[in-house]
């Protein structure tokens, strides 16, 4: 059996840690859940655990977060298009933003509704990623300042998303400055700069982010403890929040080289044999998860002596070494997944998620301790 075990002490611990640094920054934040594509389980034990700001990029998780948390902080995390306007102001108190014509349809939605819907501008600082240029940031501001539908929660900005930009402290404090300018010239308070991220986290516990980012959307590093600017874990959090258990399905002793001419033409990446003489022969296991149900190059084995020698759409060949290391078919190989790979596993039909330990033993260690992701907008 293939399945994705998520570990929910590990996230405890990891949603624990962040909110401490969360409170010794000044800062509030928001669980990004989309990496979960809606699992029931999860956003339950994140219900149980405290958790009541959640953010999301896919309308149909939120429906399905609305109905596991009702009382619940809602953000969408991807920027509306017209066509989703109507469900957006619906399902969420916070959007971010970065087009004048979206933000007039969902003032219209917010008025049709007899709601005010709130909204973070979005600034692009470099990593070309969502925002506008800061050049028209004023006319922007004015533009939607007087929607009466609208309210204006704060600025923010998205870096190291798409481009991998680093983000600095000249960046945060081009955004602070930004914040102070619009109030300044438009006599109005703003309340948050929403520019946290799993990558900032770094900065926060070197001391560096500028205090005035005081909101976090925060995901990658509670479920897998990732340290995105150098790579590795992140001091004090743990990275066994998820792990993929594959089964066997065929372990033998074969040629670690191809034994015929080869192509390049094949759909999915395999391994580097150049450096392996002809006759060189090894363990090798296949595993039944394939690329259909993941990006097996975000996947590492568990044990650092396997290794990952190729994959098609059904199935992932493991490299185990000279001898079987005592597995046999029906035993599981497990592989710790990146981001990459944890969001595909998750969003993939075919493969079982099971949380660990049960809810119910969950839900009960969890009236012992306790702790809350407040809402932002309480």
């Amino acid at each position: 059996m293939n399945r994705v075990l998520i570990n929910l002490e590990a996230l405890h611990d990891n949603l624990k840690t962040i909110g401490n640094w969360m409170q010794m920054h000044g800062a509030c934040w928001t669980v990004v859940t989309k990496v979960l594509c809606g699992h029931q389980d999860t956003l339950k034990a994140l219900q149980a655990m405290g958790v009541r700001s959640m953010g999301d990029s896919r309308l149909e998780n939120l429906r399905a977060i609305e109905r596991i948390v009702p009382d619940f902080e809602s953000w969408y995390l991807r920027v509306p298009d017209l066509t989703s306007t109507c469900d957006v102001v619906c399902l969420t108190d916070v959007s971010l933003n970065s087009e004048i014509r979206i933000i007039e349809s969902l003032n219209e939605e917010a008025r049709r509704r007899d709601k005010v819907h709130g909204i973070v501008i979005m600034i692009e600082l470099g990593d070309l990623r969502e925002g506008i240029l800061p050049g028209s940031l004023i006319d922007f501001y004015k533009h939607v300042f007087h929607l009466p539908h609208i309210e204006v929660k704060g600025i923010g900005a998205n870096l190291g998303c798409l481009a991998g930009v680093i983000p600095t402290v000249d960046q945060f404090m081009q955004l602070v400055l930004y914040r102070e300018l619009l109030e300044l010239k438009f006599q109005h308070s703003l309340r948050l700069i929403s520019a946290g991220s799993s990558a900032v986290l770094p900065l926060v516990l070197d001391k560096q982010l500028p205090k005035p980012i005081n909101h976090f959307r925060i995901g990658e590093a509670i479920f897998l403890g990732t340290d995105l600017l150098h790579g590795g874990i992140l001091p004090g959090l743990r990275g066994d929040g998820v792990v993929l258990e594959a089964e066997i399905a065929e372990i033998k002793k074969k040629s670690l080289v191809p034994l015929a001419e080869t192509t390049s033409m094949t759909p999915f990446i395999s391994e580097v044999t150049e450096d392996r003489s002809p006759g060189q022969r090894g363990f090798r296991a296949l595993v039944s998860v394939g690329n259909l149900d993941t990006e097996i190059s975000g996947l590492t084995p568990l044990n650092t002596r396997y290794s990952i020698a190729g994959a098609s759409s059904d199935i992932t060949v493991v490299n185990i070494g000279d001898d079987a290391d005592g597995l046999k078919v029906g035993d599981t190989i497990q592989f710790r997944p990146n981001y990459a790979a944890f969001v595909r596993l998750m969003d993939a039909r075919y493969m079982q998620k099971e949380v660990a330990p049960s809810i119910a033993d969950f839900e009960r260690a969890m009236r012992i301790d306790t702790f809350e992701v407040a809402p932002v907008f309480a």
